[in-house]
C-alpha cells in the first residue's frame, strides 16, 4: 500500500467514519509548549485544550480530535541507522479530550489496523503498565485488549515503555499501552522472553495508545487532570514499512527515492563494507529530510536551540559522506518533490534551502581545514584556563567536557568528527553538558518572542505609539519583501513604546540604498492614508487568499487577517491603527545581523 494510501484511510476513518475534527500538521517549532524546543508530539498543538485551559467542545463543537503531525526528536540520534529510527517523522494521531477513554480508543486502533489496513492480527501484540509503588497496574487496558488479543500476546511493562511524557519538563502524562507488530514470528535466543521490546529487532513499536489522567509539575508530582483525556500516536513510517513488506523504514516509497538520489550521484562510492554504506545511507537521508523540514519551518542554522538542532544534523550528515566535495541540490529536490503533494509550502522555499544548505557548508568547510592546534586555539581562554590538557601524541589532544561542548555547539562538529579530527574527551561528561544547555535553551525559549509589548498597566499613551509600531512592522515586512525578494520571512519581533525592532530571514547586510529604498516604500505607503481592513475568515481560506502566516505560529481555524490597502495583507492577532496617515515619519535607525541568516533591523516613527 502506497504511503498516500495510508494518509488518506487514516484521514477517512477518523476524519469521516468517526467524525474526528481533522487538523493539519502544526509547526515543528511549537508555539504554546515553552517546555520544548521542537514539536515531538501530535497532541502538542492542542495542549492548551488538554490542561483545561481552553474549551475544546465550545471551540470545535467536538472533542474528538485528529491529524497527521510533523516531529522531530534527537533522543534516538544514535541509533538512526538501524530500521526503524528517525529524528524526522510523521505521526497519525486521534485524540480525545474529556470525551471516549480506554475502551473506544482500543477498539478503534484495532479496528483500523485489522479491519482497514488489512494486518495480520496474528502478528499484533499489546503491552500495558505494569505499575509501580505510586500508580497500579493498568488492570482495565489488559481486559479489554482481552477481547481482540490472547493473553499470550498481551505483557506488561514499567515506565520506560508503557508511560508517557509529560513532552517537557511539565505538562500532561499517564499509562499507555502499545501496539506491536511481529515483524518475524521468530524468537530469538532467549526464548519465551523474546516478546515485544526485546532487543533482538523482532518486534516494533507502531502505534501508542496513550490515556492522560495526569499533569506532572515542576517536581514531577503527579495531579489528576479536569478531565480524562486520549492521545494516540501511529508511526508513519513504520506501518508503511510492515504495509508495503519491507524490511526496513529506509526501503519504502518516503525514503528510497531520496536514497537512489545519493546512490546515483556516488556520494557513497568507495565504501566497500555494505553494511557501513547502508547505515551511512540511512543517517544522510534522514537528517537531510529532517533539516529540509526544519528551514521550511522557519528554523535557520545557528549555535542556539532550533538552529543548533538543524546544525547538529545537517552537519552530521555530511560527516557520513566518502569524499569532501558534493552537490546536494538533486537531494533537496527529491524530499521536496515526494512531500509536496502534502506540505504544499515546500515548494516556495526550495531556493532559499538550496541556499541555506551550501553557505551552512561553507561554513563548515571553514572549520574541517583547520589542524587540530587552530581548532583548539579557537575555544575561549574562560572555558581553557582550569583545564589540565596534555598531548597524548602529536594528533591527538585530550580535552575537557566543558571544551568539547564549545567545539561542539559553536563551531558544530559532532562527536564523531571530533574524534576524526583529533580530540579526546569523556563521553559521559559530554553528555552532561549537552543536558545543562537543553534546559538552558528550553528557559529562554518562551521569551524569543517579544509580541507587541501591550501591558494592562500601561497609559493609553503608550499603547497608541504601540499600536502605531505594531501596524509600521507590517509595512515594513512588505516593503523588505518587494525590496529583497519573496523568500523573506518573519523571524521574530519585538515592540516597546520607543521603536520596533524586526528580525528578519536574509543572508547578508543591506546597503545603504536598499535601506533607504524600504524606508521611501513604508513612508509612502504612510502617505497614502490606506484603510487598515481586519476580516475574520478561515485559516485555510486566508492562506488562500494570499494572507502572509509563518509556520513557527500555531495559528487557530478561525484568524484574524489584516490587509493595509492592496500593500499589505497578513494573519495577525493585532493590535492596528484604522488608516496608515496616523502613524507619522517611518525611519531605520539600525541594521545588523540577529543571528546566522537572521537581520535584525530597529526603526522609529517620527
Amino acid at each position: 500500500m502506497k504511503s498516500e494510501k495510508i494518509r488518506e484511510k487514516f484521514r477517512n476513518y477518523f476524519g469521516k467514519k468517526l467524525k474526528h475534527k481533522w487538523f493539519e500538521s502544526s509547526s515543528l517549532v511549537p508555539s504554546n509548549d515553552p517546555t520544548v524546543l521542537l514539536t515531538i508530539a501530535g497532541m502538542q498543538q492542542f495542549r492548551p485544550y488538554f490542561l483545561g485551559e481552553k474549551n475544546v467542545e465550545k471551540t470545535f463543537k467536538t472533542k474528538n480530535l485528529a491529524s497527521i503531525q510533523k516531529c522531530f526528536r534527537t533522543t534516538d540520534i544514535e541509533l538512526v541507522g538501524d530500521e526503524s529510527h528517525l529524528t524526522f517523522f510523521e505521526m497519525l494521531g486521534n485524540f480525545s479530550i474529556g470525551g471516549y477513554f480506554k475502551e473506544e480508543t482500543i477498539k478503534y486502533a484495532f479496528d483500523f489496523l485489522i479491519k482497514v489496513l488489512k494486518i495480520n492480527k496474528k502478528r499484533i501484540w499489546a503491552t500495558v503498565f505494569k505499575g509501580d509503588k505510586n500508580i497500579i497496574k493498568d488492570h482495565e487496558s489488559y481486559k479489554i485488549w482481552q477481547k481482540y488479543l490472547s493473553a499470550d500476546k498481551i505483557k506488561d511493562f514499567g515506565k520506560e515503555y508503557n508511560w508517557w511524557g509529560p513532552p517537557g519538563s511539565t505538562g500532561p502524562c499517564g499509562p499507555c499501552s502499545e501496539i506491536h507488530y511481529d515483524l518475524t514470528q521468530k524468537p530469538c535466543s532467549r526464548g519465551e522472553k523474546c516478546q515485544p521490546n526485546c532487543p533482538c529487532g523482532r518486534f516494533v513499536e507502531i502505534w501508542n495508545l496513550v490515556f492522560m489522567q495526569y499533569y506532572s509539575d515542576q517536581k514531577k508530582k503527579l495531579n489528576e487532570l479536569p478531565q480524562k483525556n486520549i492521545d494516540t500516536g501511529l508511526g508513519f513510517e513504520r506501518i508503511a514499512m510492515i504495509l508495503q513488506k519491507k524490511k526496513s523504514i529506509f526501503e519504502t516509497d518516503l525514503f528510497s527515492p531520496i536514497i537512489e538520489t545519493i546512490l546515483n550521484d556516488k556520494y557513497l562510492d568507495g565504501f566497500e563494507n555494505i553494511v557501513e554504506k547502508e547505515r551511512r545511507l540511512r543517517i544522510i537521508s534522514d537528517h537531510l529530510r529532517g533539516a529540509v523540514f526544519l528551514i521550511s519551518d522557519g528554523v535557520n542554522f545557528g549555535n542556539k536551540e532550533q538552529g543548533y538542532i538543524l546544525r547538529r544534523i545537517y552537519r552530521r550528515a555530511i560527516d557520513q559522506f566518502k569524499y569532501p566535495y558534493f552537490f546536494l541540490e538533486p537531494v533537496v529536490r527529491k524530499i521536496i518533490e515526494i512531500y509536496t503533494p502534502f506540505y504544499p509550502f515546500l515548494a516556495s522555499r526550495e531556493t532559499e534551502i538550496i541556499r541555506l544548505f551550501d553557505e551552512e557548508r561553507e561554513r563548515y568547510d571553514k572549520i574541517l581545514k583547520l589542524e587540530v592546534k587552530e581548532l583548539y586555539e579557537k575555544i575561549p581562554k574562560e572555558i581553557k584556563k582550569d583545564s589540565e590538557v596534555e598531548e597524548r601524541s602529536s594528533s591527538l589532544r585530550r580535552i575537557t567536557a566543558e571544551e568539547a561542548f564549545h567545539l561542539y555547539s559553536t563551531h558544530g562538529l559532532t562527536q564523531e568528527k571530533m574524534r576524526e579530527e583529533g580530540f579526546d574527551f569523556n563521553e559521559e561528561e559530554f553528555k552532561k553538558e549537552v543536558e545543562k544547555h537543553k534546559k538552558i535553551s528550553r528557559a529562554g525559549l518562551g521569551k524569543k518572542f517579544g509580541g507587541h509589548g501591550i501591558k494592562e498597566n500601561m497609559t493609553q499613551d503608550g499603547k497608541d505609539k504601540i499600536t502605531k509600531l505594531h501596524t509600521a512592522t507590517h509595512l515594513l515586512q512588505q516593503a523588505l519583501r518587494d525590496e529583497l525578494g519573496s523568500e523573506i520571512r518573519q523571524v521574530g519581533s519585538d515592540i516597546n513604546t520607543e521603536r520596533l525592532r524586526f528580525d528578519f530571514s536574509y543572508h547578508k547586510k543591506l546597503t545603504d540604498e536598499q535601506k533607504k529604498k524600504i524606508e521611501e516604500i513604508v513612508n509612502q505607503k504612510i502617505s497614502e492614508n490606506l484603510e487598515v481592513k481586519l476580516t475574520e475568515m478561515n485559516y485555510q481560506k486566508a492562506i488562500s487568499s494570499g494572507a502572509l502566516a509563518f509556520f513557527r505560529e500555531k495559528y487557530p481555524e478561525i484568524v484574524n487577517v489584516y490587509k493595509i490597502g492592496d500593500f499589505s495583507n497578513e494573519i495577525c492577532a493585532g493590535p492596528h491603527v484604522q488608516n496608515t496617515g496616523v502613524l507619522g515619519h517611518f525611519k531605520i535607525i539600525s541594521e545588523k545581523s540577529s543571528s546566522q541568516g537572521v537581520r535584525r533591523i530597529k526603526a522609529v516613527l517620527e
